[in-house]
């Protein structure tokens, strides 16, 4: 009965690594989204910081134009590349629960097995204690009666 069992745990166990890999997977895109990210941040710090017309310097309004619009094109990549973190992290979130469920599916199956496995342990112990019972209860039954040929003979 139990054996009937196993091939439901070795798919749930392969479910259960398939959910891990796909979220180690996620987990790697989930840090590199925030890496880059934080990359975006440092570098958008440098280019402020590189303004024409800081220090006291003098900056044509050509230049002054092209530096704001690559700042803002800067931004626009930054706020593109937090949502795309955001969404790893809400993709990280799903897998994570997942994989919660699916070792918990595992978890089960295997208490289950255990279960079967001890209540099958303890129908054969029964049966064994049986058998030995009525084992030691038939020469007991054999030794009050009276052979076969008095009945007969009527000795």
């Amino acid at each position: 009965m139990t054996r009937s069992l196993y091939p439901m745990l070795q798919l749930a166990e392969r479910d259960r690594d398939a959910a891990l890999a796909a979220l180690r997977q996620a987990e790697a895109q989930a840090r590199q989204a925030r890496d880059q990210a934080a990359q975006l941040e440092q570098y958008r710090g440098e280019v402020r910081q590189r303004h024409p017309a800081t220090g006291g310097r003098s900056a044509t309004i050509e230049m002054l134009r092209v530096h704001f619009g690559f700042a803002q094109r800067l931004d626009q990549a930054l706020t593109q590349q937090q949502a795309t973190t955001t969404q790893a992290e809400a993709r990280l979130a799903a897998l994570r629960a997942e994989l919660l469920a699916r070792e918990t599916r595992v978890a089960a199956v295997r208490k289950l097995i255990e279960r079967r496995g001890a209540e099958q342990q303890r129908s054969a112990a029964r049966l064994e204690q049986r058998r030995a019972d009525d084992a030691a209860q038939r020469p007991r039954n054999h030794a009050g009666a009276a052979p076969s040929w008095q009945t007969v003979t009527g000795y």
